[in-house]
C-alpha cells in the first residue's frame, strides 16, 4: 500500500474509530436523558454542562447526537446484514448454477437495479409506512440487488476455476463446492462492499428521516435532528451543525475505507 492510500485508509480508521466509541457511549450512558425537556434550557449555549447546547425543548443536543449515531449504526449495520445475506445468497446461486435459473432471477434484479435504491425504499415505506423496522426492511430489500450482481460476477469467475472443477471430478456435492470452496473466496469483495454499502445505508437513513419516514419522534435520529433544527437555525445554529458535523464524518470516514479497501484489492 503506498503513502496516499496508507494515509486515507489510517485516517478513515481513526474517524471510524471515534464514531464506534461514541456509539458505545450512547450504548451506556449519556450525560443527561435524551427525551427530557427543560424550559429553562431551551436554546441554551455550548458549554461545560451541555458540550452541543441544548434544543428548542430544553434536550442536551450532546446526549441526543449520542443516541442518534446509535440508531444510525444499528440501522445501517441491520440493512447491511440483509442485503449481504439474501444477496450473497442470490449471487452464488445464479452465478453457480447459471442457465434458465440465471437468467429470471438475474432480470428481476436487473428490473430492482433499474430504480434508486432510495426510491424503490420510499415504495416501500409507502405500502407499510414510516418508523425505523420499516426503514430497516424497505432499505434492505432495496439493497439485496446490488450486493447479488457484485457476488455474481465473482461466482462467475471462480466457478471454473481448476480447484473448483477438482473437487467437482471427485463428487463433491454443489452445496459443499457453494460453501467451503467458493463464499470463502468472497471475503475480499464482500468486504469492500460492504463498506461501501454501510456507507450508502447511513446517507440513506440520515435522508429519510430528514424527510421524517425513518425513525419517528421521539426517538432521537441524525437526519430527524437536522430537519427539526431547521426552523430555528438561526436561534441555535448548534442543534444542526452538531449532528450534521457528524453525518458528515461518519460518511467520509466510510468512504475512505472502503476507497482504500477496494483499491488494495
Amino acid at each position: 500500500m503506498d503513502k496516499s492510500k496508507k494515509s486515507k485508509f489510517i485516517t478513515g480508521l481513526v474517524i471510524t474509530g471515534i464514531i464506534v466509541l461514541l456509539t458505545l457511549w450512547g450504548m451506556i450512558k449519556t450525560p443527561y436523558d435524551p427525551y427530557a425537556m427543560d424550559s429553562g434550557a431551551k436554546f441554551a449555549k455550548v458549554s461545560f454542562s451541555h458540550f452541543f447546547g441544548c434544543d428548542q425543548f430544553g434536550r442536551d443536543v450532546f446526549s441526543r447526537v449520542l443516541i442518534g449515531i446509535r440508531e444510525t449504526m444499528f440501522i445501517a449495520a441491520s440493512v447491511v446484514f440483509i442485503g449481504v445475506f439474501f444477496g450473497t445468497i442470490l449471487g452464488m446461486i445464479t452465478g453457480y448454477f447459471g442457465g434458465w435459473l440465471d437468467e429470471i432471477l438475474m432480470r428481476f434484479n436487473d428490473a430492482m437495479l433499474a430504480f434508486p435504491s432510495i426510491l424503490l425504499a420510499l415504495v416501500i415505506i409507502g405500502i407499510f409506512g414510516p418508523g425505523k423496522y420499516q426503514l430497516i426492511a424497505a432499505l434492505g430489500i432495496a439493497f439485496i440487488p446490488s450486493f447479488a450482481r457484485v457476488v455474481r460476477g465473482e461466482v462467475l469467475k471462480i466457478r471454473n476455476l481448476d480447484y473448483v472443477l477438482s473437487v467437482k471430478l471427485y463428487g463433491a456435492s454443489d452445496l459443499r463446492i457453494l460453501v467451503v470452496h467458493i463464499l470463502p473466496n468472497l471475503k475480499t469483495v464482500l468486504l469492500s462492499t460492504v463498506i461501501i454499502g454501510f456507507n450508502n445505508a447511513v446517507l440513506a437513513e440520515a435522508g429519510m428521516s430528514y424527510l421524517g419516514i425513518g425513525v419517528q419522534p421521539p426517538e432521537p435520529s441524525l437526519g430527524r435532528m437536522l430537519s427539526e433544527a431547521q426552523a430555528y437555525i438561526y436561534t441555535s445554529p448548534m442543534s444542526a451543525i452538531f449532528p450534521g458535523l457528524v453525518i458528515v464524518l461518519m460518511i467520509l470516514g466510510f468512504s475512505l475505507l472502503g476507497d482504500t479497501v477496494g483499491k488494495k484489492h
